[in-house]
């Protein structure tokens, strides 16, 4: 095999940002999270104190 054939890394100039997605997908999975967690912390305290 050549040395032509092997894969070179892409260029930073043509690699896209990502991190508006990143950020985006983050709040997506997050947010619901978040609210699940505060709404279970939430019944247990009135479970358990009545």
């Amino acid at each position: 095999m050549s040395a032509d054939s092997s894969q070179s890394p892409p260029d930073t100039a043509q690699v896209p940002d990502r991190r508006p997605l990143i950020a985006f997908t983050w709040l997506w999975v997050g947010a619901p999270l978040a609210y699940g967690l505060y709404e279970l912390v939430r019944k247990a305290t009135q479970l358990f104190t009545g």
